[in-house]
């Protein structure tokens, strides 16, 4: 049985003092439970607050849950649609709701414990890891740059883990060089089912990997290189990309240049102007885009595409590319120096 279901339930037959103790023993945890018929259906939820109320109008400690249990509980459909799934669960979280339940022909099926995921985004996620981390050799000469630690855990774990919190439906890793290691670490019972290892036959690019997966579901895809630490808010990407109407969004991050000299404004070889030591500020692509599934339908199987290339060629056909600036921590790693660098971050935030 799943354990939140087991924790979680109680018979509608139960008493109230019956229910009493079992929220006693939820103490730490969501005091929430879940009254079900003797076929499992659910009856209603049931928390304190409903048992003292009920004690207030009437009710005494002997009297059945099924009675008092608030039946106008929100819950989702085992069968959901994405759109369904993503406004149900923002519903639930803005009304402060722990535990979500799922019912399939008002079966409790499932309980969705809403304190570990942040969102339901509609979209699947295609993290990039055949890269051969050339420059971070001789550390990648035995282990791909993606499994390689940063603080306690390696730097594609943080990418999943952030994935999955934001409610992505399936997670693809493309992977080339050394790849029997990330099949074998996806391949934990941690990760089964929610993650899927896709081999390239040979090095195809930031996005001509995309072509090789067949079963991609939602309609967006979020494709990422696996070798950033990041706390980029998907959620927030994905809305953006929804309410500007582009077919791309491309995560960005600021990078300002600073030029030491006195920059000459000309006209032929008329000087008309200087400007002293100027600064530029400019959006540099972070690696994170967020993709409309039907334009990577496009790509050829087998192809070799790298993203600004793809980029570039949507913006050529007048589609829509939107840019989304990252607030907060965005670190890629292609150095030794970025590597060191990652995991003083990391320890600083851990030690917080």
């Amino acid at each position: 049985m799943n354990s939140l279901i087991d924790r979680h339930t109680i018979s509608g037959s139960a008493t109230i003092r019956e229910t009493l103790v079992a929220l006693n023993l939820l103490s730490g945890d969501s005091m929430t439970l879940f009254a079900v018929d003797t076929e499992g259906r659910l009856i209603g939820s049931v928390t304190d607050g409903d048992i003292r109320r009920a004690l207030i109008a009437g009710h005494t400690t002997e009297d059945r849950v099924r009675d008092i249990a608030f039946r106008n509980f929100i819950s989702l459909p085992s069968d959901a649609s994405p759109d369904e799934r993503y406004h149900t669960v923002t519903k639930a979280r803005e009304r402060r709701i722990n535990l979500l339940p799922v019912i399939e022909d008002g079966l409790l099926t499932d309980i969705i414990d809403l304190r570990e995921i942040k969102s339901a985004i509609p979209a699947d996620a295609v993290l990039m890891a055949g890269g051969r981390g050339e420059r971070l050799r001789p550390l990648t000469l035995d282990t791909p740059k993606p499994l390689l630690k940063v603080g306690e855990k390696p730097i594609i774990d943080y990418n999943v883990e952030s994935l999955l919190k934001y409610g992505v439906g399936n997670v693809y890793v493309t992977v080339n060089y050394l790849k029997e290691q990330l099949i074998r670490h996806f391949a934990d019972s941690k990760w089964r089912g929610r993650v899927h290892c896709v081999e390239e036959p040979c090095r195809l690019g930031t996005l001509g990997s995309v072509a090789l997966i067949d079963s991609l579901t939602q309609d967006y895809v979020i494709v990422m290189n696996s070798d950033l630490l990041t706390n980029i808010d998907f959620e927030r990407l994905w809305r953006h990309h929804v309410d500007s109407g582009a077919v791309l969004t491309m995560a960005t991050v600021p990078y300002t240049v600073s030029v030491p000299f006195a920059i000459l404004r000309t006209d032929g070889d008329r000087v008309t102007g200087l400007e002293e030591k100027p600064t530029f500020n400019h959006f540099a692509n972070a690696g994170v885009y967020m993709i409309d599934r039907k334009v990577l339908e496009d790509i050829k199987r087998g192809e070799y595409l790298d993203a600004p290339d793809f980029v570039e060629s949507l913006i050529e056909r007048g589609l829509k590319v939107s840019h989304f600036a990252i607030e907060g921590t965005w670190i890629d790693i292609g150095s030794p120096d970025d590597f060191r660098y990652a995991n003083e971050v990391t320890r600083s935030v851990l030690k917080d």
